[in-house]
């Protein structure tokens, strides 16, 4: 017992002697702030504003499976009218309404994609200003695909416009790509990259959105920050079955469909089946953040070498985002049963969506949740599945062009590479392509986040000329 006391007794100093190294490494970083802020809105501004509100007023709902090309051709007419130089000057190719402009550069040894969607989820609900309404109001532009994601379609068309306005001719192959699929993860996209392949098109960078400007995005850290996406979680919708017999509620019997999925449900949620890690990604992502979080944040991310046990344990507390980061999540979205108050259902089913990580991809994560499902008596069918995207090189040339290309455009923006928890069309392009990165550059502020996909989706439109900058300077530095 006496030298399992001191046993003890060291192991505490030694605890004590690291996390007093900790402190003092984290008191002699210098703590920064991230003061950038997009400039006050001018003509030029309004100018951008006007044009985005136009192409927000030309309806592009899409729906899942529902072709109906006619709604973009409409948008394509407007896109001619808005920006004349492109279509006069670039090579259109149309794909069933998806998009591919080309731009013949000085060289096609490295050529740049710059790539956003034209459709939009539908709008529901009552909003302060009509979701197609385009209204240019208190400083922003309104509308369903304002920021979601007509601000960066925009932004790249008017850089190609001003840079052919100005003679210039690029020094790498440029692309413009746009699919109007992605939000229910259609086929638009990838008959864009089948049309890339058949021309041997191997792109150096694609710049598609899903990250952004993001304000404070995590609690603890605040201010704008650069935040670059460099891989996809991969998807699938998931739907659990119950069976019975059956019968009249007055003499229900146990282990009901509806009580064997909630049992299900409530095994998943307090116990946790999938396994957290800290990817480099995401202790890059940490590590970048560190010096500008408060202190107790500042002391757990500049030491992840001692923390990072501790903040993989509660993250959950810290950041629901955050947490999605660090391992596969699974979200109950969708439930039915009987069609009477008074009936026992035959069969009830639960509707979930599965965002898979790297450490446990599809297939794993699908037989934990499968196995888990059984012990239940539950059917388990699988929709839509698709696999974790291959991630990005953050030391790579490809991530460095990009970071250097925020740095020029906005002035004093951290950067920080992230994880994006969602989807975009950028994964279809990773057979052709190894250096993708999702960033739109425009502000998304908490107002901007909820709207999107939500009610009232705006855009402050003082960031648009950034992004139109940005664009520009994706294209002019390309060597």
């Amino acid at each position: 017992m006496k030298y399992i006391g001191w046993f003890l007794l060291v192991l505490l100093a030694l605890i004590l002697v690291l996390v007093l190294i900790a402190v003092i490494r984290t008191l002699l970083t210098p703590s920064k702030v991230s003061e950038y802020k997009a400039p006050a809105a001018d003509e030029r501004s309004l100018s951008y504003a006007k044009k985005l509100s136009e192409m927000i007023q030309c309806n592009t709902t899409s729906y899942d499976s529902v072709v109906d090309y006619e709604r973009f051709h409409a948008f394509h007419e407007l896109l001619e009218k808005l920006f004349p130089l492109v279509h006069q000057n670039l090579e259109k190719t149309d794909i069933d309404g998806n998009l591919l402009f080309y731009w013949k550069g000085k060289s096609s040894e490295k050529p740049i994609v710059l790539m956003s969607h034209q459709d939009v989820v539908p709008a529901e609900g009552k909003w302060i200003h009509e979701p197609f309404s385009g209204d240019i109001a208190d400083g922003k532009v309104w509308g369903r695909g304002a920021s979601d994601t007509k601000c960066s379609v925009f932004g790249f068309f008017q850089a190609v416009e001003e840079l052919l306005k100005e003679g210039v001719t690029p020094e790498q192959d440029i692309y413009l790509s746009s699919s109007c699929t992605e939000e229910w993860a259609g086929d638009g996209c990838p008959k864009i990259v089948a049309e890339l392949k058949r021309r041997g098109v191997k792109p150096f960078v694609v710049c598609d959105e899903g990250g952004g400007i993001i304000t404070d995005p995590i609690g603890g850290v605040p201010g704008n920050f650069a935040m670059v996406g460099v891989f996809e979680k991969g998807k699938a919708d998931v739907r659990f079955t119950a069976k019975s017999n059956g019968g009249h509620a007055s003499a229900p019997k146990k282990g009901s469909p509806i009580a064997r999925l909630s049992a299900f449900v409530n095994d998943v949620e307090t116990h946790d089946p999938f396994r957290k890690k800290m990817l480099p990604e995401v202790q890059s992502m940490f590590e970048e953040l560190s010096a500008y979080a408060s202190f107790p944040l500042k002391l757990v991310f500049g030491n992840l070498w001692l923390f990072r046990p501790l903040l993989e344990a509660f993250m959950p507390a810290i950041s629901a985002q955050g947490t999605a980061m660090l391992k596969t999540t699974i979200a109950f979205t969708m439930q039915s049963g009987s069609d009477a108050y008074n009936v026992m259902p035959q069969q009830a089913t639960l509707g979930a969506n599965m965002r898979f990580i790297p450490h446990q991809g599809k297939d794993e994560s699908l037989a934990i949740i499968r196995k888990k499902a059984e012990k239940y008596g539950l059917e388990t069918e699988v929709f839509h599945a698709a696999d974790v995207s291959k991630a990005t090189d953050i030391n790579g040339e490809g991530f460095s062009y990009v970071k250097e290309r925020i740095k020029e455009t906005f002035p004093d923006l951290p950067v920080s590479p992230y994880v994006m928890t969602g989807a975009t069309d950028a994964r279809f392009y990773q057979d052709i392509c190894d250096n993708i990165v999702r960033f739109a550059p425009v502000i998304y502020g908490p107002e901007q986040m909820a709207g999107m996909h939500g009610l009232n989706e705006n855009i402050e439109y003082n960031c648009l000329s950034g992004c139109v900058d940005f664009y520009k300077n994706m294209i002019l530095r390309a060597k």
